[in-house]
């Protein structure tokens, strides 16, 4: 399966536009990005569910750090009911300096998330809530309407939330694009599924920064501003892993702090995007494609950058999706 990642820091009429050209391409899922400084996730995803008939959407990723969870349940449950049920769940503890701009603190984030998602799922099942947690105090909460069937997907980077994921999750979340990154994370997954009194296992999805055209240089020039967040953010031992200098590192952040976005995107070696980024041209990319899913990935959810030409990008993205298909 196929999701594309839809940021909304467009105007709806982009948003509209590309949203059905995702669906006429054939891709199984829209998870759009749920940020304070974009326009709102809901808002999004109503806008989304009206301009589409056939296409699953969901959150990637509600964060119930900033939304209260019964709100969150109550918010998807609506975009389940305008989409017919087509809506997913993915919920995550999100980006602890992000939380931080907004005068929030990510505490305890394991804890956090499993008190969450014990009282969304809960008042998704239309249950009555009453929870007394570390965090959560529920007395008699209750949906006033039939939610539907709504599957929760948790977004999971460290090895014990990606162990809870497998544990409770319908699916898996995952930000990678490395199959060695991929490999440890379905790893600790895998450890989490022991403990699952679910039945069925969850569907693991890869969330990476992709970038295609016809052209494979283009598309690498074009992965390299978001190559460059992604490996200032990474940590010493992951960096170390990819035989990338810590010093290198340290040079983007101070590209990213300058804004000074020349240097950064000059700073980026070819190392830098083999290890965070899917680019290249319709082959290229089809060969990493097929060497994550041998790994187990049941879906690849492409994020930004996509390419020079994003309605080309999907083009060349059906190419190699419909390969899978046949």
């Amino acid at each position: 399966m196929f999701g594309i990642e839809i940021v909304p820091n467009t105007t709806p009429d982009v948003m509209i536009e590309f949203s059905r050209a995702c669906e006429k391409y054939g891709f199984d899922n829209i998870w759009v990005a749920d940020h304070f400084n974009n326009r709102n996730v809901y808002c999004a995803l109503e806008t989304i569910a009206l301009n589409t008939s056939r296409i699953k959407i969901g959150t990637g990723v509600a964060n119930p750090y900033h939304t209260h969870p019964a709100i969150i349940a109550s918010s998807i449950a609506t975009i389940n009911e305008i989409s017919r049920g087509r809506a997913i769940l993915g919920i995550g503890a999100g980006d602890e300096s992000t939380l931080q701009k907004i005068g929030l603190k990510r505490v305890k984030p394991l804890k956090y998330m499993e008190e969450s998602i014990a009282i969304i799922r809960n008042l998704l099942a239309g249950k009555k809530v009453d929870f007394e947690g570390e965090f959560f105090h529920i007395a008699g909460a209750k949906l006033d309407f039939n939610p539907g069937r709504i599957p929760i997907y948790i977004g999971a980077q460290g090895p014990k939330m990606l162990q809870l994921a497998g544990k409770l999750g319908d699916g898996v979340l995952i930000n990678a694009s490395h199959p060695k990154n991929v490999s440890l994370s379905i790893h600790q997954i895998k450890k989490g599924i022991r403990g699952r009194t679910i039945e069925k296992e969850p569907i693991v999805c890869i969330s990476t920064c992709l970038s295609i055209d016809r052209d494979p240089t283009i598309a690498r020039e074009v992965a390299k501003t978001v190559v460059g967040f992604i490996t200032a953010g990474s940590s010493d031992i992951v960096l170390k892993d990819h035989g990338i200098k810590i010093k290198e590192a340290k040079d983007l952040k101070k590209f990213i702090i300058e804004e000074d976005w020349t240097s950064l995107k000059n700073a980026v070696t070819e190392q830098m995007i083999s290890s965070f980024a899917i680019a290249g041209d319709v082959d290229e990319v089809r060969e990493k494609i097929i060497e994550l899913i041998e790994l187990g990935v049941d879906q690849i959810i492409v994020g930004s950058p996509f390419g020079s030409d994003k309605l080309l990008a999907l083009k060349l993205l059906k190419e190699i999706s419909s390969s899978f298909r046949q």
